[in-house]
């Protein structure tokens, strides 16, 4: 069982603590990092294409959300992994973790007409610029 302890450079079982600490087993394994969304954005024929790395993610737990020129992209991660021998469960380590993601564009995107595509692992975003607004000029009165 591993302790946690605070590190007390004045403790009086200073040395004693660092000998004992090193007798421990090592532990060659490290926790996987969080989940981490990588994006590549370009302009192709008047539109944004988005392409997301999220390796490991269920298309059913991606949210993409659209509000104007802010595109938010976020996922949750649920990972179980599970070590048998001879039928016995030596570990079984869950990984859960959310990620997201979130830019500006330079020009507002037509909700109506974005899509969306999840395959091997990519996610790729077709954003078609909204038309651009029309001044008003506003007579004086």
């Amino acid at each position: 069982m591993n302790e946690l302890r605070l590190f007390d450079p004045l403790a009086p079982d200073f040395i004693d603590d660092a000998m004992r600490s090193m007798m421990r087993p090592w532990r060659w394994e490290s926790a996987e990092p969080t989940p981490r969304i990588r994006v590549d954005l370009s302009e192709v024929n008047g539109n944004y294409v988005v392409k997301a790395d999220m390796p490991g993610v269920r298309k059913e737990d991606i949210d993409v959300r659209i509000d104007g020129n802010m595109v938010t992209i976020s996922a949750e991660l649920k990972k179980e992994h599970e070590t048998r021998d001879q039928g016995r469960v030596l570990r079984h380590e869950r990984q859960y973790g959310y990620a997201s993601r979130a830019f500006t564009l330079s020009s507002a995107v037509d909700e109506a007409k974005a899509d969306a595509r999840y395959e091997n692992g990519v996610l790729q975003l077709t954003l078609p610029k909204k038309g651009a607004a029309e001044t008003k000029r506003l007579a004086v009165h």
